[in-house]
């Protein structure tokens, strides 16, 4: 998929091309900072449109933006998916919270913020130490699933909605997390890999 491609698929997302434009400023930034730390791999670099920005986007339609909620992006790194869904995020009342704990991923965070001013806001804690009270967790390259979920049950304080970006690894990590833990789930197809899947609890 190109970059061409990337783009009109974000149309058929509901991305404005006000907001297509804002994730292009993003992406330069995140390039740009990648090329002193390495915030993504940079194995990605070229594929970038579709291995992080679209790949994150795609979680969009398994979220209420029209309410008044809070959304958890645990370990986000470079911003992915927070920073691309405070982007399309329209509504003021819906508060988007970026958990990282890199020093310095978070100073590209707020240069990103700063830039694009844009309603987030950074959280430079571990979350394994943190009581937490959100509608949405989502993450994304983050832990393994029983220590998501364990985060999820443990410091979570309502209950939320939890999605999950994950390769093919996605049903491994589910069947050996059934072994300890029940929970039930839903799996969403990726549209950007066809081996990659999006793990989708309610709890």
């Amino acid at each position: 998929m190109s970059e061409i491609e990337a783009r009109q698929k974000l149309k058929e997302l509901g991305f404005s091309r006000e907001k297509i434009e804002k994730i292009s400023i993003f992406k330069d930034i995140v390039l740009e900072f990648n090329k002193n730390y390495n915030v993504i791999s940079k194995n990605t670099e070229k594929q970038i449109w579709i291995r992080h920005i679209l790949d994150s986007a795609q979680i969009i339609k398994f979220i209420n933006f029209d309410r008044s909620a809070s959304l958890a992006d645990l370990g986000t790194g470079a911003g992915f998916p927070g920073i691309i869904l405070s982007i399309y995020n329209n509504n003021v009342s819906f508060h988007v919270k970026l958990y990282e704990k890199s020093k310095i991923k978070c100073k590209l965070l707020e240069k990103i913020i700063n830039k694009l001013d844009i309603n987030a806001n950074i959280i430079n804690l571990d979350i394994k130490t943190s009581k937490i009270n959100f509608d949405y967790i989502v993450c994304r390259a983050f832990k393994k699933l029983p220590e998501i979920l364990n985060i999820s049950r443990e410091n979570m304080q309502k209950k939320h909605k939890v999605i999950i970006l994950k390769g093919k690894s996605a049903q491994e990590e589910i069947n050996k997390a059934l072994m300890k833990i029940k929970f039930k789930y839903k799996l969403e197809n990726s549209i950007t890999d066809e081996y990659s899947k999006i793990i989708i609890l309610d709890t």
